[in-house]
């Protein structure tokens, strides 16, 4: 997908480059860092670092990966954190973008970031992660390349705990582990089973079947239109865009989804996406609950109760939340699988 938290190792990936959280005068640090100059070979990178020196808080300047999988390595100099009131913000925001244009100059598809000076440089997470990825977002809107945040661990950050707090109150009130009955304390029959997992498109399908025999039938809504259409996934998506009024490219970088595989499933009759693809798709094109079941129902799939991954894409949908960044953020506190190709 085209940007996407991971939790890993940020010298052992296998990207075109991967960003160094470095100090103005590049030389060797700890932390990110120091396992970086470490992973390349230390002499070897600080002899290309002291060529570039110094550089200024904000500017990103390239050297070889040398022995580390990555082909380059980006050096950028992040602000240290003075209470937000020095200009910090632009500083962080000009890191990403600058080393963002570094990879874009040497044709990299690929890139890794640290969340820059949220270690020592004290810039407290949420701010980090806001910015980083705000910055990502407007760069991705011209430009395809596939970007990666790579964290150590889940605690490095922490999404919005409004937010969180908000889907972990609809998780409680939504989410039926194993399809548990909690009022009952046991487990749900076959044909109550049966009830919470048949898809909303049958109950639509009843609604056209009452409109049809109607004396004064009225025009069907989006999600019956879709419903009532007998065709192929892709058919389907290119007329929700247009039903929509959006733009293909609006859709998939909204998505999250790289624009080959985006092209793949417009130009096949036969493509079916994985359900990950569909639901981001729906993302995208800002789909009501019903709307988004229909589509989903078109590739085969539906949102179970007994799913937390599916619950949390619930809660975003019935809130009218389309970003799908926020919305990756939250599954990946959750250990769930995030959305995009």
């Amino acid at each position: 997908m085209p940007f996407t938290i991971v939790r890993q190792d940020i010298t052992r990936m296998h990207v075109d480059a991967i960003v160094n959280a470095a100090n103005t005068s590049l030389k060797m640090g700890g932390g990110v860092c120091g396992a970086i100059f470490q992973a390349a070979g230390p002499d070897e990178l600080q002899a290309a670092c002291d060529k570039l020196a110094p550089v200024k808080t904000g500017e990103a300047v390239i050297t070889p990966g040398f022995r580390l999988p990555a082909k380059f390595i980006i050096h950028t100099a992040g602000p240290v954190y003075q209470g937000g009131q020095h200009g910090e913000s632009s500083q962080l925001s000009a890191c990403y973008r600058n080393s963002l244009l570094r990879a874009v100059e040497q044709s990299c598809e690929s890139i890794a970031f640290p969340l820059i000076s949220s270690g020592i440089y004290g810039y407290p997470k949420d701010q980090a992660l806001q910015i980083a990825t705000e910055t990502i977002k407007a760069f991705l809107q011209d430009h395809d390349l596939v970007v990666y945040l790579a964290i150590f661990d889940q605690e490095a950050f922490r999404a919005s705990q409004k937010l969180l707090g908000a889907v972990a109150s609809y998780i409680d009130e939504h989410y039926v582990a194993a399809h548990t009955d909690k009022s009952r304390g046991r487990q749900l029959l076959d044909v109550e089973q049966a009830v919470l997992s048949e898809p909303p498109l049958h109950r639509i399908e009843a609604d056209i079947l009452h409109l049809e025999t109607s004396a004064a039938p009225t025009a069907p809504n989006l999600e019956d239109w879709i419903a009532n259409l007998d065709e192929p996934f892709s058919t389907t998506l290119l007329r929700l865009i247009d039903a929509k009024g959006k733009s293909d490219v609006e859709v998939y970088k909204k998505a999250n989804l790289d624009r080959k595989l985006f092209s793949k499933i417009r130009s096949s009759q036969d493509y079916l996406p994985s359900k990950r693809t569909a639901i981001a798709l729906a993302i995208g094109l800002e789909l009501t609950q019903s709307e988004t079941a229909s589509l989903l129902e078109r590739a085969g799939y539906s949102l179970s109760p007994s799913q937390k991954f599916d619950v949390i894409v619930e809660y975003f949908i019935v809130n009218g939340q389309y970003d799908i960044f926020a919305l990756n953020e939250v599954l990946f506190q959750y250990d769930q699988p995030l959305l995009g190709s």
